[in-house]
């Protein structure tokens, strides 16, 4: 490196380049937010490191000489390159670049994230999302260990080994079949026992029903477990028996299906997660602010 090119300043050809641009000193000053005799000392201090006259200075402005105009040219180079630097470096910190990995469950992916997703990209329109539904929250955090997800909802509390935050509790409901004699917002444990029920057989709903039948008075009969949410309902809407669903996954509701509470109410504390003690992008935790400052609207209509 020469002993002039360790002299000159970035600041020095900003100025430059602003005076150039503007054809006076005062007008460059206000546009680099600094003060006219600063501008007139950078560009002074550049004149003489280089040896040469940049600019004549006159009662109608200032104008490039030119070698002027060519080092001018190679300033305004200079400041493209360092702009296309940090364009660089944010792409890599994600925040206008990179991606968004999701894990979860399709209750979850159908009224949740749609809403939440739509905003984020208003305001991150190059960061890509990616969605990967699984059958249970388990799934969503065995991703989350092994790196292919960067964030999951899942159900709280979690372990240790993940940090989260609460979303939404959503409740289990009971789904009778248009062929139910009277509608009732709660049913009581002898009324539900007079219909087959039909669960889901998901490992972690189902043992979360099955426990929660215990607490039933009467007898009641599990006659389907069946994996597909939209399956479940379908089956109630053809008079099969009764249903066992949180909500989120019940809805939309078809006509002619009743929905109401446990006797004992029973519900799923839905939470979004990221490993504990991981380093994140910046677009993660921009996505995780866009989606806490959802809860308060798309969450809450959404159920």
């Amino acid at each position: 490196m020469s002993d002039i090119t360790s002299k000159i300043k970035l600041s020095q050809l900003r100025a430059l380049v602003a005076v150039a641009e503007r054809g006076n000193f005062s007008t460059a000053a206000l546009h680099l937010e600094i003060s006219q005799s600063a501008v007139s000392h950078a560009i002074a201090a550049l004149e003489e490191d280089l040896g040469v006259v940049l600019l004549v200075r006159g009662r109608h402005g200032a104008h490039p000489t030119p070698v002027g105009e060519r080092i001018i040219a190679h300033a305004r180079q200079v400041l493209q390159l360092l702009e296309t630097m940090a364009k660089e470096a944010n792409l890599e910190k994600g925040l206008h670049g990179g991606q968004v990995r999701i894990g979860c469950f399709r209750s979850v992916a159908t009224h949740i994230l749609p809403a939440v997703i739509a905003e984020f990209r208003k305001h991150f329109p190059k960061i890509a999302v990616t969605i990967t539904e699984h059958y249970d929250y388990i799934d969503v955090e065995q991703a989350l260990r092994e790196g292919h997800a960067d964030l999951g909802f899942t159900y709280l509390p979690a372990s240790d080994e993940f940090e989260t935050w609460e979303l939404l509790r959503d409740d289990y409901i009971v789904l009778l079949p248009p062929t139910a004699p009277t509608s009732t917002k709660q049913i009581s444990w002898k009324q539900l026992a007079a219909y087959p029920l039909i669960v889901p057989s998901t490992n972690t709903c189902s043992i979360r029903i099955r426990n929660h039948l215990r607490f039933s008075d009467c007898p009641l009969h599990i006659a389907y477990e069946v994996r597909e949410d939209s399956t479940i309902v379908s089956m109630v809407v053809q008079g099969l028996g009764a249903a066992i669903l949180p909500r989120l996954a019940a809805e939309p509701l078809p006509p002619g299906v009743q929905a109401c509470t446990l006797p004992i109410p029973l519900e799923r504390i839905i939470g979004v997660a990221v490993l504990a003690n991981t380093l994140q992008t910046p677009a993660v935790f921009a996505f995780l602010d866009v989606l806490m400052k959802a809860k308060r609207f798309a969450l809450r209509t959404a159920v």
